[in-house]
C-alpha cells in the first residue's frame, strides 16, 4: 500500500471489506480455508453450518475478492484469494493471541 491515504472510493471498498470480516461465521469460513482449499460440503460439515448458509457467505466473500473458487468436476473448492488475505488473517490472529497473553 502506498504512503498516501486512500481516496474515498478506495476507503469505501476497504470499509466494506472490514464489515464483511466482522461477521464471526465468515471469519470461521476464512480461517478454515486458510490451510487448504475446501468444498462447500466440507466447510458446512466441519463448521456445523448449513450448505446454503455457507454458500451465501462464500458468495459475499467471493464478491469482496477474499476467496476464489476452483471447479474440480462437480465441486467447487474455495481458497483464500491471495497471500495478502492469508497474511492478514494470520497476523490478526497472532495480534489477538498476544493481547490475550498480556491479560
Amino acid at each position: 500500500m502506498s504512503s498516501t491515504p486512500p481516496l474515498p472510493p478506495e476507503l469505501t471498498v476497504l470499509a466494506e471489506t472490514f464489515r464483511l470480516l466482522g461477521d464471526p461465521t465468515r471469519l470461521r469460513i476464512l480461517l478454515f480455508c486458510l490451510e487448504a482449499p475446501r468444498s462447500v460440503g466440507d466447510i458446512a460439515a466441519s463448521l456445523d453450518l448449513s450448505q446454503s448458509l455457507v454458500s451465501h457467505h462464500l458468495r459475499l466473500l467471493r464478491g469482496a475478492r477474499l476467496v476464489r473458487g476452483n471447479r474440480q468436476a462437480k465441486q467447487i473448492f474455495y481458497e483464500l484469494a491471495d497471500k495478502h488475505v492469508s497474511d492478514m488473517l494470520v497476523d490478526m490472529t497472532h495480534h489477538v493471541d498476544e493481547e490475550s497473553a498480556e491479560d
